[in-house]
C-alpha cells in the first residue's frame, strides 16, 4: 500500500454577500449567501443584484424536478433483445425499486430511460436521493440493478456502471431536456425606478441585450441548451462555499436567462435544469461548510430532501442576482472593465 499523506487544504477568498430576498409560502426571507472565488468582482456585482431583489419584492424559486441519474451500459445479442429488455425495465419500475431498496435507505428509483445503439443498451436511471447530491448513492443502486438484470436476462452482458448517458460533468442535450439534480426556475419583477436607480439602465436595454447576447450569441457559438451571461461563475463560488462537487458546474451552467420589458418594469427568470447539490454527504463535514449550511438554514429538522431543495433555491436566487447585475453592466460601455480594474488591480 502506498504511504498516505496528511490532507492539505487550499484557502479560497470567501465573502458573504447580500442579503438577497427569497420568496416562500410564508413570506419573504432575507438571506446572506457565501461565495468563494478568486474573481473578486463577483461579490459587489452579486451584492447589487441582491440589493435590487430586496427592494422589489424578492425572488421566487420553484423546484420542478429533483433527481440524480446514472446510466448503465450493457451489450445484448441483438437489437430485438435489447428492445425487449428495455421495455421490461420501463414497465417493471416497482420490481427494480425493490432491488434498489437493498442498496440504500434513501435512494428511490423514479424512471428508466433506455437508448439503443446497435447491440448496446443504455439505461438512464433516475433516482430521488433525499438531502444528498447522490453521486455514490446512485452508483451503488445502479450496481445492484445491473447485477439483477444480468441474472434475470442471461443474454445481457454488463459493460459499465456509467455509460455517459447520465450525463455526469459533461455538456449534453439529455440533461437539458430531462434534467439532472434539481431543476429550478428563479424569477422576479423589478420596478422601473429600481432598474434606473441601481442598475443604471432600462428594462428595454437589458431585454434587448439578453436576446442579442445570451440568445443569438449563444446560437452563433453553437451552445447546447445554454443561454446565459455567467451562471458558471455563481455556481462555482456557491458550490465551493457549501461543500459541493464543483465539477458539476459543467452541466449546471446549461441554463437559460429570459428577460422581458413589462411597460418599464423588468421581468427576469433563470432556468437551471441541472443544479446538483446536497446538504449531507462527502465534503459537508468540514467546519466552514457546516457553518455555511447552518447559516443558510439548511440543517434544520425537515422532511427528507427539503434541506437540499432549500439550498437549491438559494443557489438559484444567487445566480439570478449575478445574471441581473452583469447584464445591466453590459448595457453601459466600459462599466465591466472599470469594475475589474477597481477591485482586482488595486
Amino acid at each position: 500500500m502506498p504511504e498516505t499523506t496528511p490532507t492539505e487544504t487550499t484557502p479560497l477568498p470567501l465573502k458573504w454577500v447580500g442579503p438577497l430576498a427569497l420568496c416562500s409560502e410564508t413570506g419573504v426571507e432575507e438571506i446572506a449567501v457565501p461565495l468563494a472565488t478568486y474573481e473578486t468582482t463577483l461579490w459587489p456585482s452579486t451584492n447589487r443584484g441582491a440589493r435590487v431583489s430586496c427592494g422589489s419584492g424578492g425572488i421566487t424559486c420553484t423546484v420542478l424536478r429533483d433527481h440524480m441519474t446514472r446510466s448503465l451500459l450493457f451489450e445484448v445479442p441483438g437489437a430485438a433483445t435489447g428492445h425487449q429488455i428495455a421495455s421490461w425495465c420501463t414497465s417493471s419500475i416497482a420490481e427494480l425499486q425493490t432491488v434498489v431498496s437493498t442498496s440504500s435507505r434513501y435512494a428511490h428509483l423514479l424512471e428508466v430511460h433506455p437508448q439503443q445503439i446497435g447491440n448496446l443498451l443504455f439505461l438512464r436511471l433516475s433516482f430521488s436521493t433525499g438531502d444528498a447530491a447522490g453521486h455514490n448513492m446512485t452508483t451503488k443502486a445502479a450496481d445492484a440493478i445491473a447485477g439483477y438484470l444480468c441474472t434475470t436476462f442471461p443474454g445481457l452482458s454488463h459493460v459499465s456502471v456509467s455509460g455517459n448517458f447520465c450525463t455526469d460533468k459533461k455538456v449534453s442535450a439529455v440533461n437539458g431536456l430531462l434534467g439532472r439534480g434539481k431543476e429550478v426556475i428563479a424569477e422576479g419583477v423589478i420596478p422601473e425606478r429600481l432598474v434606473r436607480k441601481y442598475l443604471k439602465s432600462t428594462s428595454k436595454e437589458i431585454a434587448e441585450l439578453n436576446v442579442r447576447k445570451n440568445l443569438l450569441g449563444s446560437i452563433a457559438a453553437g451552445s447546447l441548451r445554454s443561454a446565459n451571461a455567467h451562471v458558471a461563475n455563481l455556481l462555482l463560488a456557491f458550490y465551493l462555499a457549501t461543500g459541493q462537487d464543483a465539477a458539476n458546474i459543467v452541466e449546471g451552467s446549461q441554463s437559460i436567462t429570459h428577460v422581458e420589458d413589462r411597460n418599464g418594469d423588468l421581468y427576469l427568470s433563470l432556468t437551471l435544469p441541472n443544479l446538483i447539490l446536497g446538504t449531507v454527504g462527502n465534503g459537508k463535514g468540514l467546519p466552514h461548510v457546516e457553518e455555511a449550511l447552518q447559516r443558510l438554514g439548511c440543517t434544520e429538522q425537515r422532511d427528507q430532501g427539503e434541506n437540499a431543495k432549500r439550498l437549491a433555491r438559494i443557489c438559484a436566487a444567487t445566480a439570478w442576482c449575478g445574471e441581473l447585475s452583469l447584464l445591466a453592466a453590459l448595457t453601459n460601455p466600459g462599466e465591466l472593465m472599470a469594475s475589474h480594474e477597481k477591485y482586482e488591480r488595486s
